[in-house]
């Protein structure tokens, strides 16, 4: 061979590895932002919170295990299912799992910001299931059950499991606590979804009390009330993320007409 046909032969590589590479990137996950951190891209998955994502890097890490903790009353479920609406909007499918709340209760609270969850379940795309934390245990004994049965029969991509109080009390000490959460989440990444647990749990300012949650999830995201000027204040704060350089200041959020809305300015430096 000549030359100039081993540089035309070298061209044509180039130009067919280039063109593979455009194909990998028009199939890129529609809602979930790619990041590169040196040879490795780490997919995102979009949270729908506005100004929420550009402090987590794009969104949270795609089959991360991520909790939200505040007090009752504070926006946890609303938080929760802004995510799975983020998720249902761009055609994903989405599980909310809850040991206490009622279906029609929830669908009527939800339905105040414009979520029509009836209307995606008839579209297949939002799946609510009632389930009571002894269920919970024993699908850990079993090691999937109902739940799992739905998730990959449906092919969630997105879980909300609200909220793991309920579940955690089942447990008496630590121990027993680490260990069944370490189970759960365990299933959970074997789902390979992307999932949000919320806690109730009074915060006092970036202190958390569940320890044994606490190591088992990849984020930990505090919102808690403030006396600011007379009148209380909604505050947020990052204290975890595995594997993103996330911000670390507090922040005011609030709620408004379409859900959960951060502001972007800050309040104070950790």
């Amino acid at each position: 061979m000549t030359k100039k046909k081993k540089k035309v032969s070298k061209k044509k590589q180039s130009f067919g590895k280039k063109k593979k590479l455009v194909k990998k990137m028009k199939k890129a996950p529609v809602g979930k932002v790619v990041k590169k951190s040196g040879n490795k891209s780490l997919e995102r998955v979009t949270t729908g919170i506005p100004n929420f994502d550009g402090l987590i890097q794009g969104g949270f890490e795609k089959d991360s295990t991520n909790m939200v903790v505040g007090s009752s009353g504070i926006g946890k479920t609303i938080f929760a299912t802004q995510f799975l609406i983020d998720g249902i909007k761009k055609g994903e499918k989405c599980l909310y799992v809850t040991f206490e709340e009622k279906k029609e209760r929830f669908y009527s609270n939800m339905l105040k910001f414009g979520w029509n969850l009836e209307e995606c379940e008839k579209k297949g795309l939002f799946t609510f299931l009632e389930y009571t934390p002894i269920k919970v245990k024993a699908m850990l004994e079993e090691g999937g059950g109902t739940i799992e049965s739905i998730i990959l029969k449906k092919k969630i991509s997105r879980i909300v499991i609200d909220s793991i109080t309920s579940f955690e009390l089942l447990f008496e000490d630590e121990l027993a606590k680490r260990e069944a959460a370490l189970a759960l989440f365990g299933l959970i990444r074997d789902w390979e979804a992307t999932a949000l647990v919320t806690l109730e749990e009074s915060v006092d300012e970036g202190n958390l009390h569940s320890r044994a949650l606490e190591f088992e999830v990849d984020s930990i995201i505090l919102l808690y009330f403030v006396k600011a000027k007379g009148a209380r204040q909604r505050r947020f704060e990052i204290v975890k993320m595995r594997g993103t350089k996330h911000s670390s200041k507090i922040y005011i959020f609030e709620i408004e007409n379409e859900g959960i809305n951060i502001n972007k300015k800050f309040v104070s430096s950790k």
